[in-house]
């Protein structure tokens, strides 16, 4: 009787394993559908008024990007109030770990998620998203060097596939392009090394703080300095004042704002229920997931250099963060 009802038990726990693991793949599926879907309404937003207003080339991207990261951090700020974290955030705030996350927010907001926005500004989202997705490929670099993990022979080489598509994505430009695309090129680049850095800058930090509660401070943090110390260097206040008087564009900007709140949760719900890894190779496929999006809501033309490279970056980034033998393996 005892071992058939040990037999029961572990069939019923067997069974919610399999049911969390199943939530787990879905919400990072999610992360990586509704993070494409920010880059390409964001994209949308920024061919409207005042985007288009005729100011510096940089100012438009990197007040969408203010206005981006601090809306995103105002729907999560309205998440954890609902799920009664609001205190937790000022506590959070002041410790160490709360600490690490603002300077991984430095990296990842300003530098990163502003590179990202000036990269869809020249290059469109369907070339700058896929090109981004060359962060997990940082982030096992830096790993190497300063927390001295190894690198695999399967990373080595799904790193190299990674640069290999990256390159093909990059290397001949659509017809009529912006003057400007290899800058968007470039952009993107440097924002796969800002969230690369920021993975590994944030490692500590969101293991001691949680999740939802970090993201939101990372948000925040973000927001802030785009508003209080990057918009003065461009002289982006008066179009941050003249998006905040445009509701229709303020709009769509808060509805981007939403898909990245949105993707940035799913994304730690997935890390939590099947690992860090599973989660961000599930996240990944935002580089495909953009191409798609900007086919059908941004009428991009695919070719065959886009489509091969993105495929490319997204094989190589999955071997990088997973080895995908074990992650369809018998009993996971």
């Amino acid at each position: 009787m005892a071992e058939m009802n040990n037999a029961s038990a572990l069939e019923i726990k067997k069974q919610m394993d399999a049911k969390f693991s199943r939530q787990g793949v879905a919400q990072g599926l999610l992360s990586g559908i509704t993070f494409a879907i920010n880059g390409v309404i964001i994209g949308l937003a920024l061919t409207m008024a005042p985007f288009t207003s005729g100011a510096s080339v940089f100012v438009a991207p990197l007040v969408g990007a203010a206005m981006n990261d601090g809306m995103a951090a105002i729907w999560l700020l309205i998440y954890n109030i609902f799920k009664g974290n609001f205190r937790e955030i000022g506590r959070s705030f002041k410790t160490f770990p709360g600490f690490m996350v603002c300077m991984a927010a430095v990296l990842g907001g300003p530098i990163a998620n502003g590179a990202y926005l000036l990269a869809i500004q020249f290059a469109g989202p369907a070339y700058a998203i896929p090109i981004s997705a060359l962060c997990p490929v940082v982030g096992a670099i830096l790993g190497r060097i300063f927390l001295k993990q190894k690198i695999s022979p399967r990373v080595a080489f799904g790193m190299l596939i990674c640069v290999a598509g990256a390159i093909l994505i990059g290397y001949v430009p659509p017809e009529g392009n912006s003057p400007n695309f290899y800058l968007g090129i470039i952009c993107a680049i440097i924002a796969a090394f800002g969230w690369g850095a920021e993975g590994v800058l944030s490692a500590f930090g969101m293991s001691m703080v949680d999740p939802n509660v970090a993201i939101n401070i990372r948000q925040a943090t973000s927001g802030i300095i785009f508003t209080l110390v990057v918009l003065p260097l461009v002289a982006g206040f008066r179009m941050y004042g003249e998006l905040l008087a445009t509701p229709s564009t303020l709009v769509v900007v808060a509805m981007a704002a939403l898909a990245a709140a949105i993707s940035f949760l799913s994304w730690y719900k997935a890390n939590s229920s099947i690992g860090v890894a599973r989660g961000m190779a599930l996240n990944i496929t935002y580089s495909l997931w953009g191409i798609v999006f900007s086919f059908f809501l941004g009428g991009v033309v695919l070719t065959k250099n886009l489509v091969i490279g993105a495929i490319a970056v997204f094989i190589g980034a999955l071997l990088v963060v997973i080895n995908p033998l074990e992650m369809f393996s018998k009993g996971e």
